[in-house]
């Protein structure tokens, strides 16, 4: 992708695209899975912001029934339903134009294939359905013609710098990072889940706020990048940005970096999505450049979080390296927010198991998702290793 002449369209275009033009006087037909998550519940609020502009379809949660009532009752849906099941059916909606998949974790990369063998819009939230099934993803894409658009607000960034740009200019992709809650804190060992949970510029789910702490997620989003821009990891990078403003940057191979910022508000990639490729009035409120001060760029300090080289490394050696990371990191992740292990301990697990990890075929969903399970299994292992020292 990356040595093709044709110009970036802001989405992974890989189909007919007829899908992407919709009439500016029609309301897009929504399906939301991850309907009571953080994401879920912004894109509603975009949703309700601008009723002239959409309709939602679907709606669909992995747990919280009364919260889904309400929004079916709201929003006048027909259409909704509990847990996986209910997510594969309505990620192929016939009247949807647009799903959203604000699934967290490996869970939702189903939903997303099914999206994408459907010929839908695939509004992607889920960042772990290009992780783990990255190949499987872009496969499905190219077959069935889906398109997918970035929703995080990374990848909204760069595909916004990118439209209408010649990819064989590019020199590389610059990601940010906020650096979380512990970018300058010396000593990791006594952290707590109440902790890592206290980001100084996001408000997110538990699962992506503590991968924002040890920089994990900026790990996910290299992968994810890779396969979203066709580039390969050398040419994706990512520093700190304290402040949150400044989301992604292109420089291009005549040194010009083009950069993108917006608030610190899920709101405005969402709708960037929901909207691609034409524009609505904003959401919220703008940057008041004039009181925004310093704007801080450093580098990422990989001896106090190995997690996103641990991620570089899987994305670099490929296969189902990337599916195992994924879900060791999930489990990890999991045991640490249980109190079961410590902060540290989250890339001691995923090391462990990546350095056992034997590849199979990423194309196949199915080796995929055995890879994802395997993976499971063994961060489980340490992990109850590990309390047993305790």
């Amino acid at each position: 992708m990356a040595s093709s002449p044709r110009p970036f369209t802001g989405a992974l275009a890989l189909g007919p695209c007829d899908n992407l033009t919709v009439s500016e006087n029609t309301r897009r037909r929504v399906v939301i899975l991850g309907s009571t998550g953080s994401i879920g519940r912004q894109a509603l609020d975009v949703i309700r912001e601008n009723p002239d502009d959409f309709e939602v379809a679907g709606l669909v949660a992995g747990g919280k029934a009364e919260q889904l009532k309400q929004q079916t009752e709201e929003f006048g849906v027909t259409r909704s339903g509990l847990g996986g099941r209910a997510a594969l059916d309505l990620a192929t909606l016939d009247e949807a134009d647009i799903v959203l998949n604000a699934v967290v974790g490996a869970a939702g990369l189903r939903a997303s294939v099914a999206a994408l063998d459907a010929g839908k819009t695939l509004a992607l939230a889920n960042k772990e359905s290009l992780v783990a099934g990255g190949e499987v993803c872009l496969r499905s894409a190219r077959k069935g013609g889906g398109t997918i658009v970035a929703v995080d607000s990374e990848h909204a960034a760069l595909a916004q710098c990118l439209t209408g740009v010649d990819l064989s200019t590019i020199s590389r992709l610059v990601l940010t990072a906020s650096g979380g809650p512990f970018r300058t804190r010396a000593d990791l060992t006594t952290v707590t889940p109440a902790d890592a949970l206290a980001h100084p510029t996001w408000a997110m789910g538990p699962k992506i706020t503590i991968d924002s702490a040890t920089l994990m997620n900026k790990g996910l989003e290299i992968i994810e990048a890779h396969h979203l821009f066709g580039l390969d990891y050398h040419r994706i990078d990512a520093v700190c940005h304290p402040q949150s403003l400044v989301h992604g940057m292109v420089e291009f191979l005549d040194s010009t970096t083009i950069l993108q910022a917006a608030p610190t508000d899920m709101r405005v990639p969402i709708q960037a999505a929901l909207t691609f490729p034409s524009r609505r009035p904003r959401v919220g409120k703008a940057i008041d450049w004039a009181g925004v001060g310093t704007i801080e760029f450093e580098a990422v300090d990989h001896d106090r979080f190995p997690c996103m080289g641990l991620a570089r490394a899987a994305g670099t050696i490929g296969g189902t390296h990337p599916a195992a990371l994924n879900a060791a990191n999930e489990e990890a992740v999991g045991a640490f927010l249980n109190h079961r292990i410590s902060f540290v301990d989250i890339p001691v697990v995923i090391e462990k198991v990546l350095g056992e990890h034997e590849s199979l075929d990423p194309q196949d969903l199915d080796a995929v998702l055995d890879a994802d399970a395997w993976a499971r299994g063994r961060a489980a292992d340490y992990i109850e290793t590990m309390r047993m020292k305790t």
